[in-house]
């Protein structure tokens, strides 16, 4: 018969595990199986650099969590060792982190994910990782909000100096 302390940790665990699930804005389910522990060392502290949690977790304990998040369709990537990466602030990041550590170690393999809610395949995951952080957005949004007024100044500029020959 089991320990009903036993029972209990496994609970509470599920519970972790759900609630991160339910907070996270974006997960990534991922294979780790074949890195060497400094390749894991330096996966995680890349990751908790960028503010991602990342846990190796039992897959019986996640399909539980699923169960309780209403995020079932994760549970079809569930095989082999499963690490998460849980980001509460970027969403890009997991993916991004994730996607580059696993081009240049073939023995990482990203198996899928969860953004905003939606489980969603390794085909978003990669798609997700290939758009550009969050400053070089805001750094394409100023360029093209700053066009208009340069283009402006310019033309003033172009005129002043017409008149003055």
């Amino acid at each position: 018969m089991a320990n009903a302390k036993i029972i209990q940790e496994k609970q509470q665990a599920v519970e972790e595990i759900a609630a991160k699930l339910r907070e996270s804005r974006s997960t990534v389910v991922a294979d780790y199986r074949g890195l060497n522990v400094a390749q894991v060392t330096e996966l995680r502290k890349q990751l908790r650099e960028a503010g991602v949690e990342f846990q190796v977790l039992k897959n019986s304990l996640i399909r539980r969590a699923t169960a309780a998040s209403e995020l079932t369709q994760l549970d079809e990537v569930l095989t082999g060792p499963t690490a998460i990466a849980f980001a509460k602030d970027d969403v890009v990041a997991p993916a991004k982190i994730l996607s580059n550590f696993a081009k240049k170690n073939e023995a990482l393999q990203v198996k899928g994910g969860v953004l905003e809610g939606q489980v969603v395949g390794v085909d978003q995951i990669k798609a997700l990782a290939d758009l550009p952080s969050r400053e070089g957005l805001l750094s394409m949004l100023l360029s093209v909000l700053q066009a208009p007024v340069r283009n402006f100044a310019l033309a003033v500029k172009a005129v002043a100096e017409k008149q003055e020959a």
